[in-house]
């Protein structure tokens, strides 16, 4: 089975270049799930259920998140009801919202999608490592793709260790900068540190690079807005044995949305 998982959307440019690339990779590599992290979508903070619901018609079946799913504080409601939204399964018993899934590929395999946030340089919420363990047996399906929305480099590479072998895939998101270093661990688990970005690549991990510039010379705050140009989709493509569950391949993904609109 292949899997396309769509690194964090950033913006209006992020949702254009989803639009366009989606379908278009979902055919070619006869995709049979998409999964996307969708935390940045909205104004490059947050989602709300307008843009969740745009997201599913471009071909996503699932939407991952991270530490600013909470930013849109009016979209609490959409976040407590939606069954193919997900964030961090770590937070604290009570949150609302769920944290992980089961769901169903396009020939009716059923992939276990589950959303967990790192605590390092982040928010101490419930440890991952713990949390990862029990969503996993509560799953209870062969396939599993594990979104692990964190900070720091040592801490991904840990987790990937940790699951190699429970799970189909680890992959990393929040830091926007897409690394080189994927692979099939010996368990037959595919990990990447992180699967970069969807969106404005002319920029600070998405944003305007002139107000990043300036709060980091003068650490005053200011509003952060997604640039504009130099548009790519980033993600990487999974293939996955369905009787297993295992990894055959991880391939890294980057398309230009520059190359459909002039070409």
């Amino acid at each position: 089975m292949k899997i396309l998982f769509v690194a964090d959307i950033i913006g209006r440019p992020g949702r254009r270049a989803a639009a366009e690339w989606i379908p278009r990779l979902r055919e070619k590599y006869e995709v049979g799930l998409c999964i996307a992290n969708g935390e940045n979508v909205a104004g490059g903070l947050g989602i709300t259920e307008n843009i969740g619901k745009k997201l599913h018609r471009y071909g996503i079946d699932v939407i991952t998140s991270g530490n600013h799913i909470w930013d849109k504080r009016d979209e609490m409601g959409y976040i407590e009801r939606a069954t193919h939204l997900l964030r961090p399964a770590n937070y604290p018993p009570g949150v609302i919202g769920i944290g992980s899934g089961v769901f169903p590929a396009k020939d009716g395999t059923l992939v276990g999608v589950l959303n967990l946030q790192g605590r390092t340089f982040l928010k101490e919420i419930d440890c991952p490592f713990r949390v990862a363990k029990e969503q996993i047996a509560a799953l209870g399906t062969r396939i599993i793709v594990v979104d692990f929305h964190a900070e720091a480099t040592s801490e991904k590479v840990a987790m990937g260790w940790y699951l190699d072998g429970l799970v189909s895939a680890v992959i990393g998101t929040h830091t926007h900068v897409q690394t080189c270093d994927e692979r099939v661990l010996p368990g037959g688990t595919a990990y990447i540190t992180d699967a970069g970005m969807t969106g404005p690549h002319d920029s600070v991990i998405g944003m305007e690079k002139e107000r990043a510039i300036r709060h980091f010379l003068t650490k005053l705050p200011v509003r952060f807005d997604p640039a504009k140009g130099d548009v790519k989709l980033c993600g990487v493509l999974l293939d996955v044995d369905e009787e297993t569950g295992k990894a055959r391949r991880i391939e890294r993904v980057k398309v230009d949305f520059e190359e459909k609109v002039n070409g």
